[in-house]
Parts: structure tokens; sequence; C-alpha cells
């Protein structure tokens, strides 16, 4: 059987990333890191198990996935991966998402708090695409600017795999209206 098939029968969605650990298979990223982080972490620095700081966390990374990034995919997507013009209202929604987490970091120096934490992972992630990939200019937000600053350096790997990754899909964004 072709791989594309064999990937397609563990991952209805056909999404990547998509996690075979054993017999368990899981699939969109934050779903995935705060699996690995309760199975195999030696400690609970990154995801804390205190109820309120856990629950501060899970928001951030429910923002990203459910603010942040759609409303990015929603604006640049349909210009970059089908050739349309840009929808309407999205690049107020985009700039609105942004302007929330402007706000989150104005108020502390992670995204979640005074402590790095995986939400700071998923957003560092989303903040390069948009950035690296997309030429998204976000000088006008100083907290996400200072943010970036500290965390992308603070995460090992980051150059490497997210800035080299997104460099990859920058292609695709070359002619979109931001």
């Amino acid at each position: 059987m072709r791989p594309i098939c064999l990937f397609f029968q563990i991952n209805p969605q056909h999404m990547v990333p998509t996690l075979v650990d054993g017999d368990f298979t899981l699939w969109e990223s934050r779903a995935i890191m705060t699996y690995l982080y309760e199975k195999y972490a030696a400690d609970d620095a990154l995801y804390p198990r205190d109820p309120q700081k856990r629950a501060l966390i899970n928001q951030r990374l429910y923002f990203d996935m459910g603010t942040l990034y759609e409303r990015f995919g929603l604006h640049y997507y349909p210009q970059a991966f089908e050739e349309k013009p840009v929808p309407e209202g999205t690049a107020k929604q985009f700039e609105e998402a942004l302007q929330f987490l402007e706000t989150f970091l104005g108020q502390t120096t992670y995204v979640a708090g005074e402590a790095l934490s995986i939400a700071d992972y998923a957003i560092l992630t989303s903040i390069t695409t948009f950035k690296v990939a997309a030429g998204v200019d976000l000088a006008k937000y100083a907290n996400i600017e200072r943010w970036y600053g500290l965390v992308s350096k603070s995460v090992p790997g980051h150059e490497e795999i997210c800035v080299q990754g997104s460099k990859v899909f920058a292609p695709y964004f070359v002619d979109v209206k931001h």
C-alpha cells in the first residue's frame, strides 16, 4: 500500500502533524504537545499541574488554534493557496486577534503568565509562520515583538525547525495582500 494511503487510514482528517505512539494515534499539534508532555515530561515546568495555571495555558492554546491562527488562515490561505481575492473583513479580524495577543503580553512576560509554557511554544510557531512565511509586519505590536525576541531565543531548535520550515512556505505568500 502507498504511504499516503496508510496515512489516510490512520488520520481521517488527513492533517499534519500526526502522532502514532504504539497503538494510539493523535493529530492536531497542540493536542500532541499536551499528550507528549503529560506522558513523557520529567517535570511540570512547561505545563504545570496547578489547575489555574494549566487552565490559562489551555486557554492560550485554544486561542492560538481557534482565534489567532484561524484568523490568519481565513485571511491569507485563500490568497496563497487558492489564488482568490482577500476575503472581506478578514484583515480586520486578523488584526483584532493580534491585538488580543498584544494585550495578553502587555500583562505578563509570557503568553500564559510569568513562566515559559507549552502555550508559548505553540504561539511561537504561529507567529514565526506569520513573520517568516507570510511576511506579516508586527512592528506595531511592541509586546509581541518583545516576547518573540525572548522566546525565539529560549526554545531549542527554533531557528532550525520553525524558521527554516516557515521559509519553505514563503513562496506561496509572495503575492498576498496584508
